[in-house]
């Protein structure tokens, strides 16, 4: 007997919401307490590594970018079999993105300088490539899980509200564990070592609480290079990459540098984690409720000025407490805001290569994504570094130490150029295309477009549609 079901009536698993929701925050978790966080302040600070051999080290790593993100999001997306294009690399991958993790902690034969810089510089490709496998699959999950919208949404609910953790537990944990110099790291080593074998197990098993549909990977894909060439012949995707990168940048200086903050800048801790703690949930409350008024164009540019404006408060008077828990209240509104928002915009920009290939390109945008913002994570370790150094910052100082100078440079590294780059988006986004009667008749367009294949497909499996 032919089951009766309608394309209203798809529906995942609660289960399956939430484990695809933790695995994302566990990969995101990692990232956030090395390369997001602590990884060039421990290896500076404490191991003992120069700034301009761990700048150098984060150029290369860039470089490798360059070609790692956008050649795996064309292999993922042209992968076949028995588990779907994406669960594979997640399920597998866990393991050695775990080892790359526990890496960075452990101390390798030899402190010379060159062992230091070898040890992050093999860490880093380790870590990144799997991170790259790992994290594009998760992104990309909800599409591969659900084929209608409304059954995609109720997955990144879940996964918006995770992805709080992995925003907040760096920003507070990590000045709180991190050792400083002349401190034995063992402690440090041991929990960052737990934490990634805990975090590795929650993405391993995540991967047999989920399924993919295999309706996209019966399609047809272009070749690399016309893959390539229609990504950057999508205007909507050029203008999201100015906030994707910018984003991407901003976190990272701004989880890096709040380790330097907190030893340097003599302010209390707690009414500055109150007033991120309060931006953060404020922020997600209002752009959930005010996406739909506002549109995501609107919203996008409301939560860029924010931000851009929390960081001049910091760079101006980050040494008041008050200011400084204003400005992290702005921070929380511009994490949240960008957490929630910006998978909505790239849903859109990839949305409107379907209406110009005829074809769903998630893994491939997803590469490309990270082909241009990976560099955003170097280039913010390196310009942060450049600024302590010119400025005389003194690594084997003991926290508390250093000159006004120094101080100085610690808040220009840590604040000017995102606040630029977000003020530059605010008045770049005015020309972002995918807004207004024009852009709502072709998601229209693609709507029935959708509903058509999703009834197609749930023919083949067996299922009768009732239209």
């Amino acid at each position: 007997m032919v089951e009766n079901k309608s394309l209203k009536e798809e529906f995942v698993p609660l289960k399956s919401r939430i484990w695809v929701s933790i695995a994302d925050a566990a990969c995101a978790m990692l990232l956030g307490l090395s390369v997001n966080g602590s990884l060039t302040y421990y290896f500076t600070r404490v191991r003992g590594l120069e700034p301009g051999r761990a700048a150098f080290v984060w150029i290369l790593f860039g470089i490798w970018n360059a070609v790692n993100d956008p050649l795996f999001g064309y292999i993922s997306d042209r992968t076949k079999s028995g588990l779907g294009r994406r669960i594979p690399y997640i399920r597998y991958g866990a393991p050695i993105y775990v080892l790359g993790f526990i890496a960075f902690w452990i101390n390798w034969p030899g402190e010379s300088q060159t062992w230091l810089f070898i040890q992050l510089l093999l860490s880093l490709f380790v870590f990144d490539s799997l991170y790259t496998a790992i994290a594009t699959s998760i992104y990309v999950m909800p599409f591969e899980m659900a084929i209608s919208n409304k059954a995609r949404s109720s997955i990144l609910v879940w996964k918006i509200i995770f992805s709080v953790l992995p925003l907040a537990v760096p920003l507070v944990a990590l000045p709180l564990l991190q050792p400083g110099p002349g401190d034995n790291p063992l402690n440090f080593q041991i929990v960052m070592t737990l934490i990634g074998l805990l975090m590795g197990a929650l993405i391993f098993i995540s991967t047999y609480f989920y399924e993919e549909k295999h309706y996209h990977q019966e399609e047809e894909q272009l070749p690399f290079f016309t893959a390539l060439k229609e990504c950057f012949t999508n205007r909507s995707f050029l203008l999201f990459e100015t906030i994707s990168f910018t984003v991407i940048y901003a976190q990272t200086s701004l989880m890096q540098g709040v380790l330097y903050y907190f030893d340097e800048i003599e302010v209390a801790p707690v009414p500055i984690y109150i007033g991120l703690a309060l931006g953060i949930v404020i922020g997600l409350i209002v752009f959930i409720r005010q996406r739909e008024t506002w549109g995501v164009k609107l919203s996008m540019r409301i939560m860029s000025l924010i931000f851009a404006i929390a960081c001049f408060i910091v760079l101006a008077f980050g040494r008041e407490v008050l200011a400084a828990a204003i400005g992290f209240f702005g921070f929380g509104i511009g994490f949240s805001g960008a957490m929630y928002l910006v998978p909505l915009m790239n849903g859109d920009v990839v949305d409107m290569d379907e209406h110009r290939t005829q074809l769903r390109r998630e893994g491939m945008y997803a590469g490309v994504n990270s082909f241009i913002t990976k560099p955003a994570i170097s280039m913010a370790q390196a310009v942060f570094l450049w600024f302590l150094d010119s400025y005389g910052y003194d690594p084997n100082l003991a926290k508390g130490m250093q000159s006004v100078s120094a101080e100085s440079g610690l808040l220009m590294g840590w604040m000017l150029v995102p606040g630029v780059l977000l003020a530059l988006c605010f008045v770049l986004l005015r020309w972002y295309p995918l807004a207004g009667e024009e852009w709502a008749k072709i998601k229209a367009q693609l709507g029935l477009l959708h509903a058509e294949k999703e009834r197609e497909h749930l023919l083949a499996e067996g299922y009768q549609v009732v239209d």
